[in-house]
């Protein structure tokens, strides 16, 4: 597994081995040895999916609030999505900046976000099937949000939010607010 740094603290993309024959391929997807000798030390503790039959689905950006915050390590087992994280850290010299990644089940790539970050994406392709894995279980009272389309944080979602599927929840979401400390 290739562990990739990004420019956010913690952020990492993973690309997992991919052993190739006539056959298809067998790669270790997730090894928990392989993140800590990154070091990268997170105890995941569920399993999530998520199913979007359209494209143009968006879904975000959520994160859930200490102390039930999330790491999170994400791919897509089918489809196309771009992913998108908001670093909500205020200690960090990327608080408020956004990173994307193109998801593609045919490359395997994986983000691991820490706990701290906000997270979203939208599905370009229908039948888009996204698998994680979550460092806390979730809490409805802890889990939270920010606006997928607030004009301060400037995420490119390559298209219009007219074009978009989101739920009301997702529409409802408070703008990013750059005076809270979403994560002390």
């Amino acid at each position: 597994m290739d562990i990739v740094t990004t420019p956010f603290l913690g952020l990492f993309v993973l690309k997992p081995l991919r052993l190739e024959d006539g056959r298809g391929f067998f790669c270790e997807n997730y090894s928990k040895r392989r993140l800590e000798e990154a070091g990268v030390y997170a105890e995941f503790v569920q399993d999530n999916l998520s199913l979007s039959k359209v494209s143009g689905t968006l879904r975000g950006l959520h994160f859930q609030r200490a102390p039930m915050a999330q790491a999170k390590l994400v791919g897509i087992l089918q489809g196309l999505a771009l992913d998108v994280v908001v670093d909500l850290r205020r200690s960090s010299q990327t608080f408020g900046k956004q990173f994307s990644y193109l998801l593609n089940p045919l490359e395997g790539h994986q983000l691991f976000i820490p706990a701290g970050f906000a997270h979203g994406f939208v599905t370009l392709a229908p039948d888009t099937l996204f698998a994680y894995k979550v460092s806390n279980y979730y809490s409805p009272e802890h889990d939270a949000g920010i606006r997928f389309n607030d004009p301060s944080l400037h995420v490119d979602w390559g298209s219009t939010a007219e074009k978009f599927v989101i739920s009301e929840r997702d529409r409802a979401l408070p703008s990013f607010d750059p005076t809270l400390e979403y994560f002390p």
